[in-house]
């Protein structure tokens, strides 16, 4: 540790469903395991090269999953999905049927069935350099470790290119192509895959994970619970246009639950359709049907301003937003979920260094933030969203990050006399402070994203808290009442008072001790 919108209403938009759909539950997708280990173990599959991309051991900070009493698997998921058209009065409509799609997933759970919990986070997978960045996991697998719940990464359409340029003969079947190639209405040509064969493709990767056929993922596993998470604009086209249609067999949603990092619009249905503006009411989530947590970085809420609405416990709409004040967009703990730095030049598109995976420096330099804020933010919304669904307690509520002139060209948050957001989620991160969380940095590319944390010295601390057993104090009962309101995790509020412990003369030597951080990839 360092001292260191005005909503729309959406519920009257007429929404319909061609007949032969309205009555259909999702179909079920086929499935090829891939070897995980050298491929002369594997007889048949003896074709397919030894190493799956984003396996554990091969992160940026490798982790031991058998440490941890867990294991991994890899699939490719074959099936035929369509191609929508979403209207302006939100009536969705299939332009394209049919079309055969090749994804893969990656499989993190228990190696023990009996410690199963039933739960399991499926992630969509960034796809931002061409390869796939398991972000979420980089947040999440603590809880998702500490619980016993399994993990599921899936490929979007970006991705395909990087794989295939990593290992073409593992991922040479991958496809998403495009079903209509020819020029889109705007008169631009459309691209050769056709991003819009992913909604179809989840429906399924979820029907099937939650299905008894034997060549399902996970067979032999109870799976009870699935929560969609990501980051970004895809689970937001998801919930608000695909999922209340994609229904089981059972009657029942493909998804229980959503988790998402950062609220923003919904992406494009397909490749040609025309982005949303903030002023439809497509634009803003309502009405899943199922529980929705979205946790958003004080970094990240003037961005996502058009997008705000109201919390909920309506039982078709139940909906939470968590603004983490003091919380930058980015940190240290998802990009320790990047493949390494082989995979990723094999992959085709490697930067920087393992400790700053960008091309370009910040003025001055920084490194990437230790702060885990956001991390145990995480960890609490998985909690509370898991409880949410299987037990109907309904999670805590947060005042919002205050915003100064929120309707005109350049709002602002409102800062504390230490440079810390007011409002949001309280911690002690921001309510007993020992630095000032910079929003961002100066310099070029992902510098604006990028914050940077500067510790008070040792004067200022002294003339906060009088000496380091006070603050500690101070701390220690804040931690408590954030695990009793359950803004922190148990394991969490623990693992910061651990650390509250330090011996006095480390705090001495680095007086930055008491902020927290960082956590690393180890059991």
């Amino acid at each position: 540790m360092r001292w260191t919108s005005v909503l729309t209403p959406i519920s009257g938009i007429a929404l319909s469903w061609i007949a032969w759909a309205a009555d259909a539950p999702v179909p079920l997708p086929t499935s090829t395991p891939l070897p995980m280990t050298t491929a002369s173990d594997h007889g048949p599959y003896w074709y397919y090269p030894a190493m799956p991309f984003l396996k554990s051991s091969r992160l940026l900070v490798p982790m031991d999953l058998p440490k941890l009493g867990y294991t991994e698997d890899e699939f490719l998921i074959n099936g035929k999905a369509n191609v929508y058209d979403w209207a302006a009065d939100g009536t969705l409509s299939v332009k394209t049927a049919d079309a055969p799609y090749t994804t893969r997933i990656l499989v993190r759970h228990p190696a023990d069935p009996a410690k199963f919990s039933g739960t399991v986070v499926v992630e969509i997978m960034n796809a931002a350099r061409q390869w796939d960045w398991s972000m979420m996991w980089g947040y999440l697998w603590p809880q998702i470790v500490d619980h016993g719940d399994a993990w599921v990464g899936v490929t979007m359409p970006g991705a395909v290119s990087g794989l295939q340029k990593y290992d073409h003969a593992r991922y040479g079947r991958l496809s998403f192509r495009n079903p209509a190639p020819g020029a889109c209405p705007n008169g631009n040509p459309a691209p050769p895959n056709e991003d819009g064969l992913k909604w179809d493709m989840l429906s399924q990767v979820a029907a099937f994970l939650k299905s008894d056929a034997p060549s399902r993922p996970l067979a032999g596993f109870k799976v009870e619970y699935l929560y969609l998470t990501t980051q970004g604009s895809d689970v937001v086209t998801y919930i608000n246009a695909i999922n209340p249609h994609a229904k089981l067999a059972n009657g029942k949603p493909t998804f229980d639950g959503y988790l998402i990092k950062s609220i923003s619009g919904p992406g494009r249905i397909n490749q040609c359709a025309a982005p949303i503006a903030k002023s439809d009411p497509r634009y803003v989530i309502h009405n899943a049907g199922v529980p929705v947590i979205t946790v958003e970085a004080q970094s990240e809420v003037l961005g996502g301003l058009a997008a705000r609405r109201p919390d909920s416990d309506d039982p078709a709409d139940r909906y939470r937003l968590y603004e983490i004040a003091g919380a930058e967009h980015l940190d240290i703990y998802p990009y320790q979920a990047f493949p390494d730095f082989p995979d990723q030049t094999a992959a085709g598109n490697a930067q920087g260094t393992p400790e700053w995976p960008f091309n370009a420096r910040c003025t001055p330099e920084i490194q990437l933030n230790e702060t885990p804020l956001l991390d145990y933010s995480f960890h609490a919304a998985l909690a509370n969203l898991d409880q949410w669904v299987r037990k109907g307690v309904p999670p805590p509520k947060a005042n919002r990050v205050q915003v100064k002139d929120q309707d005109s060209e350049h709002p602002s948050v409102v800062l504390d006399a230490h440079g810390n957001g007011v409002g949001g989620v309280r911690t002690f991160f921001v309510d007993l402070p020992a630095a000032t969380y910079n929003m961002s940095s100066p310099g070029p590319g992902v510098c604006a994203e990028m914050g940077h944390t500067v510790a008070f010295d040792w004067a200022q601390l002294e003339s906060l808290y009088g000496n380091y057993k006070n603050y500690a104090n101070k701390v220690t009962q804040s931690v408590d009442r954030s695990v009793k309101e359950r803004w922190f995790t148990d394991s969490d509020g623990r693992k910061i008072k651990a650390e509250l412990k330090a011996p006095e003369s480390k705090v001495k030597a680095e007086p930055g001790i008491a902020t927290a951080g960082p956590r690393t990839q180890t059991p």
